[in-house]
């Protein structure tokens, strides 16, 4: 009786450990950039870096470089088609290979007002050559919507929420992802916002929580 007992007490101490080192019960941290630099009355070049981590500082999860034109129609229609490269350890706080990734893609934005709420709309189409070791590569195709939804609060403050699903369109299971949150922006000045709020990453597995703490800069070169 007394073994069966300390079985099930090493059991239960064991999982408890196991979960603690979850990567679901971890409160991890995206330190983003995002640049948005107009050349001409209708093109501009969009920029990003993403540094993405399963903690707040700490264990490495992924980091994303994007480069894409953008050319817009209208003030409230515009695409983009670009190429985007990342590197990403797969398991949290587990030795692993990295997973490096090359991306095209190409946006439809929409733009629209909701009363005294900015809409946007973002269709995103995803060609993903994925080399996943040194063996094994493959390519996948993703298509994303995404809805942002943001309130300005002042001159400078605004509140936004937003909702991304990723649909996997290579898989029987086509449900990849959803991500849903909110947080703020504060504007420095004309060129610089700063971005600060909290989500949730939504797959068939696991749910993850992330802060985001971003620098927005957009930069107009046809000015003189």
């Amino acid at each position: 009786m007394n073994k069966v007992i300390i079985i099930l007490f090493l059991s239960l101490f064991s999982s408890t450990i196991q979960a603690q080192k979850s990567a679901e019960n971890k409160l991890g941290t995206w330190y983003m950039y995002n640049g948005s630099h107009k050349v001409s009355d209708k093109l501009a070049l969009k920029t990003m870096a993403h540094f993405r981590y399963f903690e707040t500082a700490t264990e490495f999860q992924q980091e994303i470089y994007r480069l894409g034109v953008n050319y817009s129609f209208n003030p409230k229609t515009n695409v983009t088609v670009g190429v985007s490269y990342s590197t990403a350890d797969v398991a949290y706080n587990t030795p692993s290979n990295n997973l490096y990734e090359y991306r095209f893609y190409e946006d439809l934005n929409l733009k629209s007002k909701w009363g005294q709420f900015n809409a946007s709309h973002r269709i995103r189409l995803e060609h993903r050559f994925i080399h996943k070791n040194i063996t094994e590569d493959t390519t996948q195709s993703w298509i994303r919507y995404n809805l942002n939804v943001g309130y300005p609060l002042s001159a400078k403050w605004s509140v936004y929420v937003f909702n991304e699903l990723f649909l996997n369109l290579d898989r029987g299971q086509r449900f990849a992802q959803n991500w849903t949150g909110g947080g703020f922006t504060h504007k420095l000045n004309n060129n610089i916002k700063l971005k600060m709020g909290y989500f949730q990453i939504k797959s068939p597995n696991n749910v993850l929580k992330r802060i985001q703490l971003g620098v927005i800069l957009n930069t107009n070169h046809t000015q003189k």
